[in-house]
């Protein structure tokens, strides 16, 4: 029995504003065989639907792991630590406007020391917080909350950045998230659980405070946002993603998740 070879291919027929008309064309014997004609759909939405499945698929990233922590992906509900998003580097685990390590190897000199150097060799930036120095930086009275001191934070925030964490949820329900950080005027933040949205825009309070008469301290008025988002989260290992979305200025610490509710209605399993 002759079986034709049937070869799939993808025409663009019209381009008109956001929709795009496509037509299956079958080759078979030299004749094209029109299957589906003006079968229209909305390019946003075959552009976003590509991309989260070559997300997915493609992801290649691992939890972080060094010398000093080796926990594995980072457990929830408990404090989720930014500057330990994953390993992968520039465009995988991680998206900064520039290569180099502006905390890491630059304001904190590389002098062989775990905290100067943490992860140096990476794009997103990073440093810690500084106790007991001639000029107060960390601890000053103009804090909101004391943040604990040698904390590792992601800092030099700007608007397009992102990070990934592999997080590890023991029970699925819904869930708070506090937020350790400072903010030298406010800013936007959002986050996603597996490529797919978890939380709306997130509003990061200023913590610039006038009386304060250090200029340059006014990246180090360190607070807490309590019940900063609320979402629901599927027990099992996931990839969490922070994305800076407006002003930048933001040094993030940690996000602290607490359960606050099943995951359904009561009698329902969980998943």
């Amino acid at each position: 029995m002759y079986s034709p070879r049937i070869t799939p291919a993808w025409s663009i027929l019209q381009l008109r504003q956001s929709e795009v008309r496509l037509c299956c064309l079958l080759h078979s014997g030299g004749e094209d065989i029109i299957l589906a004609k003006y079968a229209c759909i909305s390019l946003a939405a075959l552009y976003c639907s590509l991309s989260a499945a070559g997300q997915e698929q493609a992801y290649r990233g691992e939890p972080f792991h060094d010398s000093v922590y080796h926990g594995g992906a980072q457990k929830i509900p408990g404090r989720v630590q930014c500057a330990y998003y994953d390993l992968g580097g520039e465009g995988v685990a991680y998206h900064d406007m520039d290569a180099q390590n502006r905390g890491s190897g630059g304001l904190n000199p590389a002098d062989g020391t775990y905290l100067n150097q943490f992860r140096m060799d990476e794009g997103v930036d990073i440093s810690y917080t500084k106790f007991h120095r001639d000029v107060q930086i960390d601890d000053s009275p103009y804090n909101l909350v004391v943040p604990p001191e040698n904390q590792l934070y992601v800092g030099w925030t700007e608007p397009g950045e992102w990070f990934k964490i592999t997080v590890e949820v023991a029970r699925a329900g819904r869930y708070t998230m506090d937020l350790l950080y400072t903010s030298n005027g406010g800013g936007t933040i959002s986050l996603d659980l597996d490529g797919k949205k978890l939380t709306d825009v997130l509003e990061v309070v200023s913590t610039n405070n006038d009386a304060d008469p250090v200029a340059w301290r006014q990246w180090h008025h360190w607070n807490v946002m309590k019940d900063m988002a609320v979402g629901a989260l599927p027990k099992g290992k996931h990839v969490l993603t922070v994305h800076i979305l407006t002003n930048g200025n933001m040094n993030l610490a940690w996000l602290d998740f607490k359960q606050r509710g099943p995951a359904a209605s009561k009698g329902a399993p969980e998943k």
